[in-house]
């Protein structure tokens, strides 16, 4: 069926000003086809599901009362804003969504004319979209501006930073809560409670008492126009008193209201686009809205790998065990026999291995929601206080924390323990979360002690090593998915600093570190058939190196190849060449295959490999390169 047919009036969609031609009832079908286009494409793409099924409406009501251009809307992260995407031309690219050479899941200003915030991490659209209206001001022009945010994103710091910056300046902004009670999991604190809160107290006002104080808050000149709403919107709307913690921020607080409800919806945008001021609007959605499933399970469907729409299952993964899946079973039996143990997260338990610790060790578990720059100087706290904490993190959300692990982890010298899951190439989230620079921003920090297991097995190993390490800060680096398992079994105990030899040879050192241990070894088996013997080393310890075995190497074989899947500015290879240096080698001929100098596009992690030139068939290449120059010397 032709994209024509099957969505009538969403095929026709390139710009959200078109929405101003339909009728409410062409809003309807149009919210249908913006939900169906969801289902028909993530279903066999993957991606961001349930979050963005509860959208719709708000989307389809906020795009046609709003004149985009030139109003500008900042969505916090890419998980509420697929219908953002095809209400904004992209529907017959919406089959390529997080595919290689395909569109972003998230938003990115590059993209599209329309995509006026790009996000892969929470919390920033309020301050992005404040930034827009001081720029408004400043220059004399007159469109609105408004923030999306999840109430997950309002469990960060920075979202409250903006919004206490707002109410100071005091200019036109309106911020939409998008209020599903989830971010991947459940939400947690105290916020989380007030919101609730909110959503379930009884109204003690009456039904037109209410409307009357909301009509009051337009400006005169709307009033008449407010109060002849054609649908009943009163009891959406709680008592002043709710929304206090709001009002006394400085905004005029509208809600709660019901984010499924076109009518409403579109009654309230058009009225208050002309409020004067900051205006924060709450809007209750549901979480997976139009397919049963998803509403049920929320947290299962929040990111889904192709499935079965008629069917309503995901297929269930198989292969071998995952590093996150090794890093949970590992942490936890740890913890069950030390009690001192604990593990925390900033608002990702399934992403990072941590769901089954949570529900057997609850006592030992921490999640401080989307606050990372918290999570960090809170493990700090829980290590002087005496525990061993276990900081939970992908590698791109702890750069949100970069400060904290310098100021209050490192000067201090407190044993926390930093697990970084996603460590290197992560697939189809693409730039905002590849984790390509960790090596390089903690190799600065002075105590830091920096490791990489080169597969699931060394994982284990490595996690019971750092709880066991006290005499500084630990970082445990990881990738996403499963190990490479042709590495051979034989194994070295691990100690501070020191690497393993897993192969012996005189032609060549191929030195690498986590997932390219595997590649190297691939790498020097196919030049052994060429008659080049390369030596394989998994170098374990990026700080402290191992600066005997590393210098040994060095002078056997007067060539080097070192492979990270990190950027090469500040990470491992240069480091070597350093010590190198340092160590009267400077005629070694070492050379470095990392990840280049920019950001990587969205892909499946082995696509972007090939694209950057990060394999075995890279490594061989150029080692055979470099075996054949010193040959001709």
């Amino acid at each position: 069926m032709s994209g024509e047919s099957r969505y009538p009036i969403l095929s026709q969609i390139q710009s959200p000003a078109q929405l101003h031609d339909l009728d409410r009832q062409q809003l309807k079908q149009l919210a249908g086809e913006v939900r169906q286009a969801i289902l028909d494409n993530v279903s066999k793409t993957g991606g961001h599901f349930a979050s963005n099924l509860g959208t719709v409406e708000l989307t389809v009501a906020l795009y046609a009362t709003y004149k985009i251009p030139p109003d500008k809307v900042c969505w916090d992260t890419g998980h509420q804003a697929y219908p953002h995407k095809l209400l904004t031309g992209r529907l017959d690219k919406f089959d390529g969504l997080r595919k290689y050479g395909g569109i972003s899941g998230f938003l990115r200003m590059c993209e599209s004319e329309h995509d006026h915030w790009g996000a892969g991490h929470a919390c920033t659209a309020i301050s992005g979209a404040l930034g827009y209206a001081v720029a408004r001001d400043r220059l004399k022009t007159t469109e609105r501006v408004v923030a999306i945010s999840g109430d997950a994103a309002m469990t960060g710091g920075m979202a409250w930073e903006a919004l206490n910056n707002a109410a100071q300046l005091n200019t036109d902004i309106t911020v939409v809560l998008n209020d599903n009670k989830m971010s991947i999991a459940e939400n947690v604190g105290a916020l989380t409670h007030h919101f609730a809160k909110l959503r379930s107290r009884p109204w003690f006002a009456s039904a037109e008492e209410t409307a009357k104080k909301f009509v009051e808050r337009f400006p005169k000149a709307i009033q008449k126009a407010a109060s002849g709403m054609k649908h009943s919107v009163t009891h959406y709307f709680a008592p002043e008193d709710t929304g206090a913690i709001f009002e006394e921020l400085g905004f005029q607080y509208i809600g709660p209201i019901d984010g499924h409800n076109l009518d409403v919806l579109l009654d309230v945008f058009a009225n208050v686009r002309d409020l004067k001021g900051p205006v924060f609007v709450h809007c209750i959605t549901v979480k997976g809205k139009g397919y049963e499933v998803a509403e049920e399970d929320a947290r299962k469907w929040h990111g889904v790998v192709p499935f079965d729409p008629d069917l309503c299952e995901m297929p269930k993964s198989a292969g071998p065990v995952s590093y996150t899946q090794v890093f949970g079973d590992t942490i936890l039996a740890l913890a069950k026999e030390d009690p001192e143990i604990v593990a925390i997260t900033a608002a990702m338990p399934d992403g990072t291995g941590l769901t089954k610790f949570s529900k057997e060790l609850p006592n030992q578990y921490f999640d401080v929601g989307i606050a990372e720059q918290h999570a960090v100087t809170f493990c700090a706290g829980l290590a002087a206080g005496g525990l061993k904490p276990a900081c939970a993190i992908y590698s791109t959300f702890l750069q949100r924390g970069y400060d904290q692990v310098l100021h209050d982890v490192a000067i201090q010298n407190l044993p926390v323990r930093f697990f970084m899951d996603r460590g290197g190439l992560v697939g189809a989230d693409g730039a905002t979360h590849h984790g390509a620079f960790d090596i390089s921003y903690l190799m600065f920090i002075p105590n830091m002690v920096i490791a990489a297991p080169r597969d699931t097995t060394e994982l284990a190993e490595m996690i019971r090593f750092a709880m066991d390490y006290s005499e500084a800060p630990i970082a445990v680096r990881y990738p996403r998915g499963a190990a490479d398992d042709t590495l051979p079994e034989s194994r070295t105990p691990i100690r501070l600093g020191k690497g393993e030899l897993i192969k012996e040879g005189s032609d060549i050192a191929l030195i690498g570190y986590g997932s390219t241990v595997a590649m190297g070894h691939k790498a020097a088996l196919e030049l052994s058939k060429q008659g080049v013997d390369a030596a394989v080393f998994n170098a374990r310890f990026a700080k402290p190196l191992d600066a005997d075995a590393i210098i040994e190497l060095a002078r056997k074989t007067g060539r080097m190849i070192v492979a990270e899947e990190n950027a090469k500015p500040g990470g491992i290879g240069e480091a070597i060449a350093a010590l190198l240096r340092e160590n009267g080698l400077s005629q070694v001929h070492i050379d470095t295959l990392a990840l280049p100098d920019r950001f990587i596009e969205h892909g499946s992690q082995n696509e972007l490999l090939e694209e950057i030139g990060l394999t075995p068939a890279k490594i061989v290449e150029r080692a055979a390169s470099l075996c054949n120059q010193r040959s001709m010397r």
